[in-house]
Protein backbone atom coordinates (compact mmCIF):
# COMPACT_ATOMS: atom_id res chain seq x y z
CA UNK A 1 0.00 0.00 0.00
CA UNK A 2 1.31 3.21 -1.17
CA UNK A 3 2.18 6.14 1.50
CA UNK A 4 0.84 9.04 1.59
CA UNK A 5 2.86 12.00 0.31
CA UNK A 6 4.45 14.22 3.36
CA UNK A 7 2.99 11.02 5.77
CA UNK A 8 5.89 9.75 8.20
CA UNK A 9 6.93 6.55 8.72
CA UNK A 10 5.68 4.01 10.85
CA UNK A 11 9.08 3.54 12.83
CA UNK A 12 9.05 7.57 12.97
CA UNK A 13 6.01 8.18 14.55
CA UNK A 14 6.79 5.04 16.90
CA UNK A 15 9.72 6.36 18.06
CA UNK A 16 8.22 10.24 18.61
CA UNK A 17 5.59 9.06 20.88
CA UNK A 18 7.94 6.54 22.59
CA UNK A 19 9.76 9.85 23.01
CA UNK A 20 6.49 11.84 24.18
CA UNK A 21 5.82 9.10 26.97
CA UNK A 22 9.39 8.90 28.01
CA UNK A 23 9.36 12.58 29.13
CA UNK A 24 6.22 12.37 30.46
CA UNK A 25 6.93 9.76 32.75
CA UNK A 26 10.10 11.64 33.92
CA UNK A 27 7.78 14.84 34.41
CA UNK A 28 5.21 13.31 36.44
CA UNK A 29 8.40 12.05 38.58
CA UNK A 30 9.73 15.05 38.78
CA UNK A 31 6.70 16.66 39.94
CA UNK A 32 5.76 13.70 42.34
CA UNK A 33 9.25 14.09 44.04
CA UNK A 34 8.30 17.87 44.58
CA UNK A 35 5.31 17.31 45.62
CA UNK A 36 3.84 18.90 42.85
CA UNK A 37 2.38 15.96 40.55
CA UNK A 38 -0.96 13.67 41.48
CA UNK A 39 -0.37 11.13 44.36
CA UNK A 40 -2.13 8.35 42.33
CA UNK A 41 0.58 6.34 41.52
CA UNK A 42 1.75 6.15 45.67
CA UNK A 43 -2.09 5.47 45.86
CA UNK A 44 -2.29 2.49 43.79
CA UNK A 45 1.01 0.85 45.27
CA UNK A 46 -0.58 1.16 48.41
CA UNK A 47 -3.50 -0.53 47.81
CA UNK A 48 -2.18 -3.10 45.77
CA UNK A 49 -0.03 -3.71 49.35
CA UNK A 50 -2.63 -3.88 51.73
CA UNK A 51 -3.87 -7.15 49.94
CA UNK A 52 -0.60 -8.50 49.60
CA UNK A 53 0.44 -8.27 52.65
CA UNK A 54 -3.34 -9.62 54.16
CA UNK A 55 -2.44 -12.72 52.07
CA UNK A 56 1.17 -13.08 53.08
CA UNK A 57 -0.49 -12.70 56.74
CA UNK A 58 -3.15 -15.33 56.27
CA UNK A 59 -0.56 -17.75 54.54
CA UNK A 60 2.60 -17.41 57.69
CA UNK A 61 0.64 -15.24 60.75
CA UNK A 62 4.42 -15.79 62.61
CA UNK A 63 6.27 -13.85 60.42
CA UNK A 64 4.27 -11.38 58.97
CA UNK A 65 1.73 -10.68 62.10
CA UNK A 66 -2.19 -8.85 61.16
CA UNK A 67 -0.53 -5.75 62.65
CA UNK A 68 1.55 -5.47 59.60
CA UNK A 69 -1.20 -3.46 58.09
CA UNK A 70 0.23 -0.53 59.74
CA UNK A 71 3.29 -0.43 57.24
CA UNK A 72 0.91 1.13 54.40
CA UNK A 73 -0.94 3.11 56.85
CA UNK A 74 2.26 4.78 57.54
CA UNK A 75 3.57 5.20 54.53
CA UNK A 76 0.00 6.70 53.24
CA UNK A 77 -0.05 9.43 55.90
CA UNK A 78 3.14 10.58 54.21
CA UNK A 79 2.59 10.38 50.74
CA UNK A 80 -1.48 10.69 50.08
CA UNK A 81 -3.44 13.88 50.19
CA UNK A 82 -6.52 13.19 52.80
CA UNK A 83 -9.11 12.48 50.58
CA UNK A 84 -7.11 9.35 49.30
CA UNK A 85 -5.56 8.41 52.34
CA UNK A 86 -9.14 7.67 53.20
CA UNK A 87 -9.42 4.72 50.48
CA UNK A 88 -6.30 3.44 51.58
CA UNK A 89 -7.93 2.85 54.79
CA UNK A 90 -11.03 1.62 53.63
CA UNK A 91 -9.13 -1.21 52.00
CA UNK A 92 -6.84 -1.68 55.55
CA UNK A 93 -9.99 -2.40 57.40
CA UNK A 94 -11.21 -4.64 54.41
CA UNK A 95 -8.32 -6.64 54.61
CA UNK A 96 -8.35 -6.60 58.80
CA UNK A 97 -12.48 -7.91 58.58
CA UNK A 98 -11.71 -10.65 56.28
CA UNK A 99 -8.39 -11.81 58.55
CA UNK A 100 -11.14 -11.72 61.39
CA UNK A 101 -13.42 -13.80 59.38
CA UNK A 102 -10.84 -16.08 58.39
CA UNK A 103 -8.85 -16.77 61.48
CA UNK A 104 -12.04 -16.87 63.57
CA UNK A 105 -12.45 -15.94 67.22
CA UNK A 106 -9.09 -14.10 68.97
CA UNK A 107 -9.99 -16.21 72.20
CA UNK A 108 -9.16 -19.71 69.88
CA UNK A 109 -5.28 -18.91 69.01
CA UNK A 110 -2.31 -16.55 69.66
CA UNK A 111 -2.66 -16.00 66.00
CA UNK A 112 -6.26 -14.47 65.91
CA UNK A 113 -7.17 -10.66 65.32
CA UNK A 114 -7.39 -9.12 68.67
CA UNK A 115 -9.17 -5.92 69.97
CA UNK A 116 -5.57 -4.58 70.67
CA UNK A 117 -4.54 -4.99 66.93
CA UNK A 118 -7.88 -3.35 65.54
CA UNK A 119 -6.58 -0.50 68.18
CA UNK A 120 -3.17 -0.35 67.16
CA UNK A 121 -4.17 0.07 63.42
CA UNK A 122 -6.70 2.70 64.04
CA UNK A 123 -4.29 4.56 66.24
CA UNK A 124 -1.48 4.87 63.57
CA UNK A 125 -4.60 5.60 61.04
CA UNK A 126 -5.12 8.21 63.33
CA UNK A 127 -1.93 9.94 63.36
CA UNK A 128 -1.43 9.07 59.86
CA UNK A 129 -4.53 11.35 58.78
CA UNK A 130 -3.41 14.29 61.05
CA UNK A 131 -0.27 14.44 59.54
CA UNK A 132 -1.83 14.37 55.88
CA UNK A 133 -3.77 17.20 56.94
CA UNK A 134 -1.20 19.33 58.15
CA UNK A 135 0.79 18.75 55.28
CA UNK A 136 -2.41 19.52 53.20
CA UNK A 137 -2.92 22.88 55.15
CA UNK A 138 0.83 23.80 55.01
CA UNK A 139 0.74 22.91 51.46
CA UNK A 140 4.35 21.83 51.71
CA UNK A 141 4.62 17.96 51.16
CA UNK A 142 6.86 15.82 53.14
CA UNK A 143 9.38 15.18 49.91
CA UNK A 144 9.66 18.80 49.66
CA UNK A 145 9.50 19.83 53.12
CA UNK A 146 12.75 18.84 54.45
CA UNK A 147 14.53 20.10 51.34
CA UNK A 148 12.95 23.75 51.41
CA UNK A 149 14.02 24.05 55.13
CA UNK A 150 17.73 22.71 53.84
CA UNK A 151 17.31 25.33 51.10
CA UNK A 152 16.75 28.07 53.46
CA UNK A 153 19.12 26.84 55.76
CA UNK A 154 21.97 26.98 53.53
CA UNK A 155 20.93 30.20 52.35
CA UNK A 156 21.41 31.85 55.49
CA UNK A 157 24.44 30.44 56.25
CA UNK A 158 25.56 31.86 52.92
CA UNK A 159 23.95 35.37 53.13
CA UNK A 160 26.34 35.21 56.70
CA UNK A 161 29.40 34.67 55.31
CA UNK A 162 31.69 38.01 55.57
CA UNK A 163 33.37 38.89 52.66
CA UNK A 164 37.23 38.79 52.13
CA UNK A 165 38.83 41.48 53.24
CA UNK A 166 42.51 42.75 52.00
CA UNK A 167 45.69 41.68 53.20
CA UNK A 168 46.76 43.44 56.65
CA UNK A 169 43.04 42.30 58.07
CA UNK A 170 41.40 39.39 59.50
CA UNK A 171 37.63 38.29 60.35
CA UNK A 172 35.54 36.09 62.44
CA UNK A 173 32.13 34.86 62.62
CA UNK A 174 30.60 32.36 65.09
CA UNK A 175 26.86 32.13 64.98
CA UNK A 176 25.49 29.27 67.38
CA UNK A 177 21.57 28.68 67.89
CA UNK A 178 19.95 27.83 70.68
CA UNK A 179 19.10 24.28 71.45
CA UNK A 180 21.56 23.44 69.15
CA UNK A 181 18.71 23.77 66.41
CA UNK A 182 19.45 24.94 62.51
CA UNK A 183 17.64 28.54 62.49
CA UNK A 184 18.76 31.14 64.68
CA UNK A 185 16.92 34.81 65.90
CA UNK A 186 20.71 36.04 65.22
CA UNK A 187 22.03 37.36 61.96
CA UNK A 188 24.74 38.67 60.01
CA UNK A 189 24.35 40.41 56.82
CA UNK A 190 27.86 42.29 55.33
CA UNK A 191 29.10 43.70 51.95
CA UNK A 192 31.61 45.58 50.39
CA UNK A 193 30.78 49.38 48.93
CA UNK A 194 32.72 51.86 47.25
CA UNK A 195 35.10 49.90 45.28
CA UNK A 196 35.70 47.79 48.17
CA UNK A 197 37.35 50.15 50.12
CA UNK A 198 34.59 50.27 52.60
CA UNK A 199 33.24 47.39 54.66
CA UNK A 200 29.91 47.38 56.18
CA UNK A 201 28.17 44.08 58.40
CA UNK A 202 25.12 44.17 60.31
CA UNK A 203 24.56 41.97 63.29
CA UNK A 204 20.78 41.36 64.31
CA UNK A 205 19.03 40.06 67.43
CA UNK A 206 15.60 39.44 66.61
CA UNK A 207 13.17 38.91 69.46
CA UNK A 208 12.88 35.38 70.53
CA UNK A 209 15.30 32.55 69.72
CA UNK A 210 15.87 29.33 68.03
CA UNK A 211 12.98 27.92 65.90
CA UNK A 212 10.44 31.17 67.57
CA UNK A 213 12.12 33.75 65.73
CA UNK A 214 13.87 31.81 62.74
CA UNK A 215 11.09 33.04 60.31
CA UNK A 216 11.31 36.52 61.17
CA UNK A 217 14.95 36.44 61.20
CA UNK A 218 14.75 34.99 57.57
CA UNK A 219 12.59 37.86 56.52
CA UNK A 220 15.07 40.18 57.76
CA UNK A 221 18.32 39.32 56.85
CA UNK A 222 17.22 38.91 53.34
CA UNK A 223 15.45 42.54 53.44
CA UNK A 224 18.66 43.90 55.13
CA UNK A 225 20.77 42.24 53.32
CA UNK A 226 19.29 44.23 49.75
CA UNK A 227 18.89 47.30 52.05
CA UNK A 228 23.32 46.98 52.93
CA UNK A 229 25.33 49.45 50.17
CA UNK A 230 21.89 50.56 48.63
CA UNK A 231 21.93 53.00 50.99
CA UNK A 232 24.24 55.54 52.52
CA UNK A 233 25.66 53.96 55.96
CA UNK A 234 23.57 56.74 57.96
CA UNK A 235 20.26 55.80 56.20
CA UNK A 236 20.46 51.86 57.04
CA UNK A 237 19.11 51.78 60.15
CA UNK A 238 16.34 54.47 59.59
CA UNK A 239 15.33 52.08 56.86
CA UNK A 240 15.70 49.14 58.26
CA UNK A 241 13.22 50.24 61.14
CA UNK A 242 10.84 51.55 59.07
CA UNK A 243 10.47 48.25 57.05
CA UNK A 244 9.94 46.73 60.55
CA UNK A 245 7.63 48.76 61.65
CA UNK A 246 5.63 48.16 58.31
CA UNK A 247 5.44 44.14 59.26
CA UNK A 248 3.23 45.01 62.32
CA UNK A 249 4.26 41.97 64.10
CA UNK A 250 3.14 41.36 67.61
CA UNK A 251 6.67 40.66 68.75
CA UNK A 252 8.36 42.68 66.03
CA UNK A 253 11.58 44.70 67.86
CA UNK A 254 15.00 43.98 67.20
CA UNK A 255 18.25 45.24 68.78
CA UNK A 256 21.13 46.06 65.70
CA UNK A 257 24.79 47.16 65.51
CA UNK A 258 26.04 48.55 61.96
CA UNK A 259 29.84 48.75 61.35
CA UNK A 260 30.90 51.46 58.57
CA UNK A 261 34.99 50.52 58.45
CA UNK A 262 37.61 52.27 55.79
CA UNK A 263 39.35 49.42 55.58
CA UNK A 264 42.48 51.85 54.13
CA UNK A 265 42.87 54.15 56.84
CA UNK A 266 41.17 51.91 60.11
CA UNK A 267 38.62 54.50 61.10
CA UNK A 268 34.95 53.63 61.30
CA UNK A 269 31.66 54.63 62.69
CA UNK A 270 29.38 52.70 64.40
CA UNK A 271 25.62 53.10 64.66
CA UNK A 272 23.32 50.97 67.33
CA UNK A 273 19.85 50.27 67.83
CA UNK A 274 19.46 49.23 71.08
CA UNK A 275 22.28 46.98 70.79
CA UNK A 276 25.21 46.12 73.07
CA UNK A 277 28.03 48.01 73.15
CA UNK A 278 31.47 46.39 70.50
CA UNK A 279 34.43 45.94 72.41
CA UNK A 280 37.65 47.51 71.08
CA UNK A 281 41.53 45.97 72.39
CA UNK A 282 43.73 48.75 71.79
CA UNK A 283 47.08 46.94 70.70
CA UNK A 284 49.07 50.10 72.91
CA UNK A 285 47.50 49.88 76.31
CA UNK A 286 46.10 45.87 75.90
CA UNK A 287 42.89 46.75 77.64
CA UNK A 288 39.51 46.78 75.93
CA UNK A 289 37.36 49.73 75.64
CA UNK A 290 33.11 49.64 74.93
CA UNK A 291 31.99 51.49 72.08
CA UNK A 292 28.26 52.07 71.09
CA UNK A 293 26.14 54.37 69.26
CA UNK A 294 23.13 55.42 70.61
CA UNK A 295 19.64 54.51 69.37
CA UNK A 296 16.18 52.72 70.16
CA UNK A 297 15.25 49.65 69.10
CA UNK A 298 14.20 48.84 65.85
CA UNK A 299 10.27 48.47 65.41
CA UNK A 300 9.20 50.21 68.31
CA UNK A 301 8.60 53.75 66.70
CA UNK A 302 8.61 55.93 63.61
CA UNK A 303 11.29 58.61 62.78
CA UNK A 304 13.87 56.90 65.45
CA UNK A 305 17.28 58.74 65.38
CA UNK A 306 20.82 56.87 65.48
CA UNK A 307 24.00 58.45 66.48
CA UNK A 308 27.12 57.09 65.65
CA UNK A 309 30.30 56.72 67.24
CA UNK A 310 34.09 57.08 65.74
CA UNK A 311 36.84 55.44 66.30
CA UNK A 312 39.86 53.83 64.14
CA UNK A 313 41.33 50.19 64.63
CA UNK A 314 45.30 50.81 64.18
CA UNK A 315 47.43 47.82 63.60
CA UNK A 316 46.97 45.24 66.40
CA UNK A 317 43.63 46.74 67.47
CA UNK A 318 41.10 44.36 67.45
CA UNK A 319 36.54 44.66 67.10
CA UNK A 320 34.33 42.43 68.81
CA UNK A 321 30.65 42.53 68.38
CA UNK A 322 28.27 39.97 69.83
CA UNK A 323 24.75 39.48 70.80
CA UNK A 324 23.30 39.18 74.40
CA UNK A 325 23.05 35.23 74.46
CA UNK A 326 26.75 35.06 74.62
CA UNK A 327 26.99 37.06 78.11
CA UNK A 328 23.76 37.31 79.43
CA UNK A 329 21.86 34.75 81.51
CA UNK A 330 19.91 33.94 84.60
CA UNK A 331 22.69 33.09 86.83
CA UNK A 332 24.71 36.52 85.69
CA UNK A 333 24.63 40.13 84.85
CA UNK A 334 25.53 41.66 81.57
CA UNK A 335 28.45 43.33 83.30
CA UNK A 336 29.74 39.94 84.41
CA UNK A 337 29.43 38.38 81.36
CA UNK A 338 31.33 41.20 78.89
CA UNK A 339 34.50 40.55 81.95
CA UNK A 340 33.89 37.09 81.41
CA UNK A 341 34.07 37.49 77.66
CA UNK A 342 37.39 39.76 77.59
CA UNK A 343 38.85 37.76 80.16
CA UNK A 344 38.51 34.92 77.56
CA UNK A 345 39.71 36.94 74.40
CA UNK A 346 42.84 38.12 76.24
CA UNK A 347 44.38 34.54 75.82
CA UNK A 348 44.05 34.92 72.03
CA UNK A 349 45.93 38.36 72.19
CA UNK A 350 49.78 36.97 71.57
CA UNK A 351 48.73 34.23 69.70
CA UNK A 352 46.22 35.83 67.16
CA UNK A 353 42.42 35.75 66.97
CA UNK A 354 42.30 33.16 64.18
CA UNK A 355 39.54 30.33 64.70
CA UNK A 356 38.84 32.22 68.00
CA UNK A 357 35.22 32.97 67.55
CA UNK A 358 33.88 29.53 68.26
CA UNK A 359 36.46 28.80 71.16
CA UNK A 360 35.07 31.70 72.56
CA UNK A 361 31.56 31.04 72.58
CA UNK A 362 31.99 27.16 73.16
CA UNK A 363 33.97 28.86 76.53
CA UNK A 364 31.85 31.48 77.44
CA UNK A 365 28.19 30.30 76.86
CA UNK A 366 28.35 26.78 75.65
CA UNK A 367 25.48 25.50 77.46
CA UNK A 368 23.25 28.68 76.89
CA UNK A 369 19.99 27.88 75.51
CA UNK A 370 19.53 31.18 73.74
CA UNK A 371 21.12 32.18 70.69
CA UNK A 372 24.15 33.25 70.66
CA UNK A 373 26.85 35.44 67.75
CA UNK A 374 30.11 36.50 68.09
CA UNK A 375 31.92 38.62 65.36
CA UNK A 376 35.96 39.74 65.13
CA UNK A 377 37.33 42.46 63.12
CA UNK A 378 41.32 42.40 63.31
CA UNK A 379 44.07 44.54 61.97
CA UNK A 380 47.37 42.71 61.32
CA UNK A 381 49.61 44.22 63.68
Amino acid sequence: MARRPGAEPLTARLHKALHRARIGVRKAGVDYFRGDGSDWLALVALLISVPAIAAATLWHPQWVGPTALVLPVIAGGLLLRPANLLALYGTSAAALIVEAALFGPYDEGPDRITPGTVLVVAAVGLFGLLIAQFRSRVGVPWRRGGTMLFDLRERIRVQSKLPRLPQGWHREMALRPAGGQSFSGDFVVASRTQGGNILEVVLTDVSGKGMDAASRSLLLSGAFGGLLGSLPPHGFLPAANGYLLRQDWDEGFATSIHLVLDLESGDYELLSAGHLPALQLSAGTGRWEEKTGTGPLLGVYDGAQFDPVKGRLRPGDVLMMFTDGLVESADRDLTEGIDRLTGEADRYVAGGFTGAAWHLIETVAKDVNDDRALLLICRDA
